[in-house]
């Protein structure tokens, strides 16, 4: 059991410093799906030195198990199930499941199939405990089964699990086949990936699996410049409407000292937003049709904030800092456009990326933030411009 919580390079390690019979008694004692993840990570050499000694039919089933693509439902899943028949009686299923416990990863759920293997239903350790040995499995079986199919992403298997409180979740075939299970042990790693990859498109990196200080400097590298690039080359939008208003700057240079704050909180409004409706998209708490919904939302509580926030900025401005009233109402007019704007598009770019088949985070708070400081400018100005008379 130590082994597989050891990390891959411990293992690799590990692995190249023992003998044949060593590392066979080792993989002899990890569970299935262990021993999957760990080949997974392993170089060939390695690899091939521990399937050595495995029998033909272990080495077929462990490549067929290779083969499921990555962070597929059938990557995840183990075969050390209890398998019972219906025509089976309580007593009968007991005795299997003697005789079958030390090799599985679990007895609390017992799934039932017919000769060709094909899922009919499951029954719980506990239900069969307490009935008469004489009653069929088939009577007291659920075929109420929420399953997964082997090329089910795992981000969906995770929901699963969250949204029907499973523990365990049988994986089938096209055809209906029992072939392996996933357990929540398994699903908790993948909750883990799942939100660090997340948080990583979120901040405007490319997604890695390595830790902090695992991942070699220029790999890091790497994953921060691409969207970086982007950012520094999006920005210059930003500068080209400054360059636009220029004169309006040399004619009232206070203008320029509330720009830093327009574009900051409307770039944090719009973060808001869509970390909010990323996260609901995630857990399915929002549908991807749900836009006008979502939009409502977003203006209404935009409305209710940007009431709040230019109230208090006003009397900061006119009241404290004694700025002309005209240049106050144009700093708080554009404040309050900017924050119900931003929230919009925050709330919608996800929306959009999910319906175009992109990951919603990617349009997250770096891409938001560049998009809604261009609108806060034209906005600014165009106000600037009407109210100043400029």
């Amino acid at each position: 059991d130590v082994f597989s919580y050891l990390s891959a390079e411990t293992q690799v390690v590990i692995i190249s410093a023992i003998t044949e019979r060593e590392t066979r008694l080792i993989v002899e004692e990890l569970y299935f799906d262990d021993m999957i993840d760990m080949l997974e990570e392993m170089p060939a050499h390695l690899v091939k030195k521990i399937l050595k000694d495995t029998k033909e039919d272990e080495r077929r089933l462990i490549n067929q198990f290779l083969s499921y693509p990555e962070f597929s439902a059938g990557s995840l899943m183990t075969i050390e199930y209890v398998d019972l028949r219906k025509n089976m009686t309580v007593k009968a299923a007991m005795e299997h499941i003697k005789q079958v416990n030390i090799d599985t990863e679990t007895i609390y759920t017992c799934y039932v199939i017919d000769d060709n293997r094909k899922l009919l239903g499951l029954v719980s350790l506990r239900k069969i405990v307490t009935s008469p040995d004489d009653v069929l499995i088939d009577d007291i079986m659920n075929t109420n089964i929420i399953v997964a199919n082997t090329l089910d992403d795992q981000e969906y298997v995770a929901s699963l699990f969250k949204k029907y409180d499973l523990n365990i979740l049988p994986v089938t075939d096209k055809e209906s086949r029992l072939t392996g299970i996933i357990t929540i042990d398994d699903i908790i790693d993948v909750i883990d990936q799942e939100n660090t990859e997340d948080f990583q498109k979120m901040a405007g990196l490319t997604p890695s699996d390595l830790g902090y200080f695992e991942t070699p400097f220029m790999k890091m590298a790497k994953n921060r410049i691409l969207w970086l690039m982007v950012l520094m080359v999006s920005a210059t939008f930003t500068g080209r409407i400054i360059q636009r208003y220029e004169e309006v700057l040399q004619s009232v240079v206070i203008l320029a000292a509330f720009i830093p704050m327009l574009m900051d909180t409307g770039g944090n409004a719009g973060a808001q937003s869509s970390t909010l409706v990323i996260r609901g998209l995630a857990l399915g708490d929002i549908k991807p049709n749900e836009v006008k919904r979502v939009l409502f939302k977003e203006l209404t509580v935009s409305t209710v904030v940007a009431i709040g926030l230019t109230t208090i900025n006003f009397i900061r401005i006119y009241f404290l800092e004694k700025v002309e009233i005209r240049i106050a109402l144009t700093v708080t007019i554009t404040l309050f456009v900017t924050i119900i704007l931003a929230k919009l598009v925050g709330g919608l770019l996800p929306l959009i990326a999910n319906k175009l088949k992109l990951d919603p985070a990617i349009m997250a708070s770096p891409l938001i933030t560049t998009v809604v400081d261009a609108f806060a400018l034209v906005i600014y100005f165009t106000v600037a411009v009407w109210l100043l008379g400029i």
